[in-house]
């Protein structure tokens, strides 16, 4: 974060339209390992502190009250984290058509980098003091708050309508970014030839908005009960493919191939084997997604 921050402002000030683009993909990239750093949190929690979820720490120099605040500020800070990613990419996106970045989509990842650069500071800082007794002695009072986290987790279980809805809303989501995708890929591997790639390219942010509202809720439903994800293997498979996913979304953000497309024009075997795989990944994520009862037992 440090260095795209730093690569951000020195493009801004400079004017440079090429460091805009790296620090704006090192935006994107930070966003998409954001996902799985958060989780492996829940994971060293359950490693440090083998006990009910309801019970203090089994390791008496730790605190189960510092982690569950570091969890919270981990929480707010992968969620700026993601709005930023999620901005980064529209400056992407946008540059891609018009050539330039809006000054409007510079300035609200500006704002949001140094926001989330600060959330993520606070995080780090309190987590820093976990294992650490000889700071936690003098600043446990200080760094304890409340367990946002935690709330959050009861909030989205205890109503009976609020899981339900977030099912229903993920499976939305899910539609819209398979549906993009698989509009996008097929043309890349040489069906729909009578459109351009630059026409499809229009609806991209449909599929992102789609990802979007899967992360919302997919990440509603780890907060509510962790333990059910963390040591599921079909859940961390679906977090890989997750990862791999998000390489393809940045190839056709990106890479000038597949832009050239008009219509008629065969894709070059590169982006075609980049679509190929990408309708593979969405495939495997569905497929683990389902499994998570079954190869997992979670629920």
């Amino acid at each position: 974060m440090v260095v795209g921050l730093g690569l951000f402002l020195a493009a801004l000030v400079r004017k440079n339209e090429e460091l805009k683009r790296a620090s704006l993909v090192i935006f994107l990239g930070i966003a998409i390992l954001a996902i799985p750093t958060y989780m492996s949190g829940n994971a060293a929690e359950e490693a440090i502190c083998v006990t009910a979820p309801d019970k203090p720490c089994s390791n008496p120099e730790v605190s189960k009250a510092l982690i569950e605040t570091h969890e919270g500020a981990a929480l707010i800070a992968m969620i700026g984290m993601e709005f930023s990613g999620a901005f980064a990419w529209l400056g992407l996106w946008q540059y891609r058509r018009t050539r330039r970045f809006p000054n409007a989509t510079m300035a609200a990842v500006l704002l949001l980098s140094l926001v989330t650069f600060g959330l993520m500071a606070r995080a780090a800082d309190i987590g820093g003091e976990i294992r650490h007794p000889e700071i936690l002695a003098a600043n446990e009072k200080a760094a304890v708050g409340e367990p946002i986290a935690r709330e959050v987790g009861v909030w989205v279980t205890s109503p009976p309508w609020m899981w339900p809805t977030c099912e229903t809303l993920h499976f939305v989501g899910l539609c819209l970014l398979f549906g993009v995708a698989t509009l996008v890929d097929l043309r890349v591997l040489g069906l729909m030839k009578g459109i351009s790639f630059p026409a499809l390219h229009r609806i991209l942010p449909w599929g992102i908005l789609g990802f979007g509202i899967n992360l919302i809720t997919g990440i509603l439903f780890f907060v509510a009960d962790p333990g059910q994800y963390t040591q599921n293997i079909a859940f961390q498979w679906k977090i890989f493919l997750i990862m791999l996913a998000g390489i393809n979304v940045v190839y056709f953000t990106l890479f000038e191939a597949p832009w050239r497309l008009e219509a008629g024009d065969d894709a070059p075997l590169l982006a075609k084997f980049v679509a190929a795989t990408a309708i593979l990944l969405v495939f495997g994520v569905m497929y683990f997604g389902r499994m998570l009862p079954f190869l997992g037992n979670s629920f």
